[in-house]
């Protein structure tokens, strides 16, 4: 991909796209087993059909974004999920249905995918990612105020987020065409760094996510069912919740780099814990609505964070796509464990087993943020992990030219140079570059006689 950074929107807008089938989940649920005669476990599996696809779309252009370029694999994304859930829509028999959600679930996959692997590629990813999480969340809230005032079945949410993707479309053309063939081979493959981290943050986003989605996808029958709510009722929570989440959003943005990472991944998934309990306990309007504001306010500020620690552990977007795909599955088995534990163990026993793995899942994912914690999130700094400076290296692939990063750059690698003389050398330090040669990059070092 090009080394200069690209607009915001234009990425903005595909992980709106790529976004949205996950937030309209309880609805398109709701409807599938309203007006298509499933039954609320088979509607669950139905939707965790569309995000399995989605993940596996995530898993397939792990590391090949910047290969093929973000223009294309996201044009082909938003085609599929024009076609998919455009098909969804028009489809009245389950199996059509079943077979255009997966398609639609593959397009939104990679829609989601080219926007992770560029938002890591950003000065400052967690400032995009919380734009694109505003974006997604208003777009969502609107058409929960607007969906339950319609008739349609379950066409309309289909209907919705098809021409949302096609809205996508021209946006695209602001996006990165696909790697010059004379760029060196080292600048588009290369092991993945922090695997440890990577890892443990991409198995508890997993878990972190099918918990949070287990809810999401049956709190609307919560509140028809147990709360004694109307869907026009339930919309309108929802949309409040959404507006909530909006305001929450827009506090992650201006607070920033301010308390870290670890502080909002902690504590913010404690309280995240708490309102899932409070949410699926509700029996009627105040608690349920209670709940259901509070976790929506808290979980897009959390997984702006996640999202833009996951983009620090690779500048190049694969820990993103990774992470956010592993994270896809998580979403994707949410809706077939929520239904699942809500029908042999009832709502608030669901609920209570949900709050649990959400409090379990907080420590190993706050460790690994305070592990990574001397990559700051806006990056122009280069620090080791106690704090003290290292080395600062100016060409890395995809970083700016110069001798020094410059401030609101991505984060740049660090070299560290050993010196296995105590003594000072004072030798000349052969420059440290990709292929060894010189005048690759500038590394500065400095070494004391201890």
């Amino acid at each position: 991909m090009s080394s200069r950074p690209r607009a915001a929107w234009p990425l903005v807008a595909v992980f709106t796209a790529g976004y949205l089938a996950s937030y309209l989940l309880p609805t398109i649920v709701g409807r599938l087993s309203a007006h298509l005669g499933l039954s609320p476990a088979q509607a669950g599996l139905v939707g965790s059909a569309l995000l399995l696809s989605s993940a596996s779309a995530g898993f397939t252009l792990a590391g090949r974004v910047e290969r093929y370029g973000s223009r294309t694999p996201a044009r082909a994304g938003l085609v599929l999920a024009v076609v998919g859930y455009g098909s969804a829509a028009l489809a009245g028999s389950v199996p059509l249905v079943v077979l255009s959600v997966v398609v639609g679930g593959f397009g939104s996959g990679a829609a989601t995918a080219v926007a992770a692997a560029g938002i890591a590629a950003q000065r400052d990813p967690h400032r995009t990612s919380s734009l694109g999480l505003l974006t997604v969340s208003a777009t969502a809230g609107a058409l929960y105020l607007t969906i339950p005032h319609l008739c349609g079945g379950h066409r309309l949410p289909f209907a919705a987020i098809a021409l949302v993707a096609l809205l996508v479309w021209p946006a695209t053309a602001r996006l990165n065409g696909p790697t010059a063939t004379g760029e060196p081979a080292s600048q588009i493959t290369g092991r993945l760094p922090h695997r440890r981290s990577g890892l443990v943050l991409a198995g508890g986003m997993l878990v972190w996510s099918m918990a949070q989605n287990a809810l999401w996808g049956v709190s609307s029958r919560i509140g028809v069912v147990q709360a004694g709510l109307t869907e026009v009722t339930v919309g309108a929570v929802f949309a409040a919740a959404l507006g909530a989440g909006l305001l929450g959003v827009m506090g992650a943005g201006v607070l920033g780099a301010r308390l870290g990472r670890a502080v909002p991944i902690g504590l913010g998934t404690v309280v995240i814990a708490g309102s899932i309990v409070v949410s699926s306990s509700a029996r009627e309007l105040g608690s349920f609505a209670t709940g259901e504001i509070l976790w929506n306010t808290v979980y897009p500020v959390v997984l702006s964070y996640l999202i833009g620690l996951a983009a620090s552990l690779d500048v190049r977007g694969r820990w993103a796509v990774l992470a956010g795909s592993a994270s896809s599955v998580g979403v994707a088995c949410g809706p077939l464990l929520g239904s699942v534990l809500s029908e042999e163990a009832g709502y608030p026993a669901m609920g209570l087993i949900l709050g649990a793995a959400t409090l379990l899942v907080a420590a190993p994912v706050t460790a690994v943020a305070l592990h990574t914690g001397g990559r700051p999130l806006v990056p122009g700094s280069v620090r080791r992990r106690g704090g003290a400076p290292a080395a600062l290296l100016a060409a890395t692939t995809g970083s700016l030219s110069g001798a020094v990063p410059k401030l609101g750059s991505p984060e740049q690698a660090v070299t560290e140079l050993r010196v296995r003389r105590r003594r000072l050398v004072r030798s000349a330090i052969r420059t440290a570059g990709p292929d060894g040669g010189p005048g690759q990059s500038n590394a500065y070092a400095s070494t004391s006689d201890r």
